[in-house]
């Protein structure tokens, strides 16, 4: 019998603030380590320092990557992943390119995303609150073709973020049906124990969240 995970082992810890200090980033580290969350997200500039505070522990390195549509260039693309991957990285979570996805450029897309996922495991954000029910289900599809190893909702700055949580379970049930196998990370303003249970309820293997710690304190309530 599998072995039941525990709410702290959804999560990715997430700092993406652009405002934060290496301070933050330790601190995010910190709870991460007192918590035993799934792993700690963070942005490219930051994976060094994260690699060092996270030593020697099972904590995930995931890093964001071309938020928040994903529209550089894909040689810029791939310099980031890259050096991401240069400097610790353990996992990539990069925003599929909402503007080739909105003029139907398949091709494009499945090239750049095959060619990250070389790289390390990567998880593809296809930004679903830019995205009709049907273009959800294409680019779950394309994601389960490229070779990553999840499909993830949304980041910061996508309109999931201020959608009913019931629309966002309905995201997570049509990524499923189109990516079969792959994991599936819910994001965009996961708040709340309620939050997590109901949108793990809806199929989300992992969930992004910056209120980890939060959730954590509501559990011992």
């Amino acid at each position: 019998m599998a072995a039941v995970k525990t709410i702290n082992q959804y999560i990715d810890h997430t700092n993406i603030n652009t405002k934060a200090t290496k301070e933050d980033i330790l601190k995010t580290c910190e709870e991460a380590k007192k918590y035993q969350f799934r792993g700690v997200c963070i942005r490219p500039k930051w994976v060094k320092t994260v690699s060092v505070a996270l030593k020697d522990t099972d904590i995930k390195i995931v890093v964001l990557i071309d938020d928040p549509i994903g529209d550089s260039s894909h040689e810029e693309r791939m310099k980031i992943a890259e050096k991401a991957v240069k400097d610790g990285a353990s996992e990539l979570d990069i925003v599929i390119n909402i503007p080739d996805v909105k003029h139907e450029k398949w091709g494009n897309i499945q090239n750049d995303l095959k060619a990250v996922c070389k790289l390390k495991d990567t998880k593809v954000i296809i930004g679903s609150g830019f995205l009709t029910d049907e273009e959800i289900a294409k680019v779950s599809q394309i994601v389960k073709r490229v070779g990553a190893i999840c499909v993830k909702t949304a980041t910061e700055k996508d309109p999931l973020e201020n959608r009913e949580l019931k629309e966002k379970a309905n995201h997570l049930k049509i990524m499923r049906d189109n990516a079969p196998g792959l994991l599936i990370k819910a994001s965009g303003k996961v708040k709340s124990l309620k939050d997590m249970r109901m949108m793990i309820k809806a199929g989300a293997d992992i969930i992004g969240s910056s209120n980890g710690v939060e959730i954590m304190k509501e559990l011992k309530k």
